[in-house]
């Protein structure tokens, strides 16, 4: 009996090593890159709501328009960087620009001081180099992976990026505590590191990862005519529909922080600290809900993640307080992140034919970032008019309303 039970642990074993090296060397190098990448821009998004409504006395409102900036501004570009991706057949380049623009803009911090508009124009060019380069390390993903495991090599990539998002805010935390959190150059410290990180993550791309380039002879030319032909497929259609809705639902980690601040009165030193719990969460569930994706379905483990979104939402709204809270609430975070992010692109990759498949994945990331835009505006403003309990009341009511859009939308789209 022992022995049997051995045996078939070591075959499941070996079927699973099998599974995760299927996955691909390539997927493994834009992991490391985003890994390193990660830890770049995740010390800044750790320290950045405290710095701006702490440090430099921004309003709900204001930090709400900065907030949607952040990734839905150049939201738009995101096809662009697509479109151009598929239509040169060189997705590693575009990707490149992305992370180089991204690193250059850690610096930008620096010029910007305390103008909350060079701020602004700064955090778009940080989010431009985002919007070049998410689309096109994506599609290199749908294209390195065999198509049942896509849920399993984003749940891969997924994982390693979530680790250099748990090691940010850490890496942040030990910059302020060697300058002091209280000295004004505490943040420049932490954007000329961030941007050395950054510049190794730039680095890892150029001499590690392979472009995936689809032959000239592909069954879709690549064309405007072409692009918006995607929009014709009822499955693509439907799929738009669905990330708007999701955007929407999505309020965003800066707000969900600045309400556990709020509520908790967490000292500034700390305030990295509650990114690292989401990202912990991330980490150790990705892989696990990416290959739960593969098994069961991808859009139950979607749903299921924006359901743990509308738990935190409650939990904010709700009267649990002190360590339960400050507990809960990053680790469903995380649970939401490590359900959604991947998965819904490894749901979106069948759906889109090879050749356009940058450009159908951006349209995908376009929707949602700017639902997401419209989302922080309106909460920042429903923040300071209404006042933080009821906005993340109604909040948590558009997520559960966002679940059952999702679901009836795109039930017949992944049957």
């Amino acid at each position: 009996m022992y022995l049997s039970t051995i045996g078939r642990r070591e075959h499941a074993g070996t079927v699973s090593r099998r599974k995760l090296s299927a996955v691909g060397a390539n997927v493994f190098a834009l992991g490391a890159v985003s890994l390193v990448t990660d830890v770049s821009s995740e010390m800044v998004t750790a320290v950045l709501p405290v710095y701006l409504v702490l440090g430099l006395h921004l309003s709900p409102a204001a930090y709400g328009l900065v907030d949607g900036l952040y990734t839905g501004a150049t939201a738009l570009l995101r096809i662009v960087g697509g479109y151009v991706a598929d239509r040169i057949r060189r997705r590693k380049v575009v990707a490149g620009a992305g992370y180089a623009l991204s690193a250059v803009a850690k610096l930008g911090l620096l010029a910007a001081g305390a103008s909350a508009a060079a701020i602004g124009a700064v955090i778009t060019l940080d989010r431009t180099g985002k919007g070049l380069r998410t689309a096109p390390r994506d599609a290199l993903i749908t294209l390195s992976a065999p198509e049942p495991l896509l849920g399993r090599a984003f749940g891969v990539h997924r994982a390693m990026d979530s680790v250099g998002a748990f090691a940010g805010p850490l890496v942040a935390l030990a910059v302020l505590a060697a300058v002091g959190a209280t000295d004004p150059e505490a943040f420049d410290a932490v954007f000329v590191v961030s941007f050395c990180i950054a510049a190794i993550g730039v680095l890892l791309l150029v001499l590690f990862v392979r472009d995936r380039r689809t032959p000239k002879a592909a069954a879709t030319p690549v064309s405007p005519r072409a692009a918006a032909a995607l929009l014709r497929g009822s499955g693509v259609r439907r799929l738009l529909v669905a990330a708007c809705v999701l955007g929407l639902a999505t309020v965003g980690d800066g707000f969900v922080y600045l309400l556990l601040q709020h509520k908790e009165d967490i000292a500034t030193g700390w305030f990295p600290l509650l990114a690292v719990g989401t990202n912990l969460g991330y980490l150790l569930l990705a892989a696990p809900l990416g290959a739960l994706a593969d098994r069961i379905g991808r859009l139950p483990v979607v749903l299921g993640g924006y359901g743990a979104l509308a738990l935190v939402y409650l939990l904010l709204a709700g009267p649990v307080s002190g360590w339960p809270l400050i507990a809960l609430s990053p680790a469903l975070y995380g649970t939401f992140y490590a359900a959604t992010d991947g998965v819904l692109m490894a749901l979106a990759g069948p759906l889109l034919p090879e050749s356009l498949r940058t450009t159908g994945i951006s349209l995908v990331q376009t929707a949602q970032a700017l639902a997401y835009f419209t989302s922080s505006v309106l909460f920042g403003l429903a923040w300071q008019f209404w006042g933080a309990d009821l906005a993340i009341a109604v909040a948590a009511g558009g997520a559960v309303v966002a679940i059952a859009v999702t679901f009836t939308v795109l039930r017949k789209a992944t049957a």
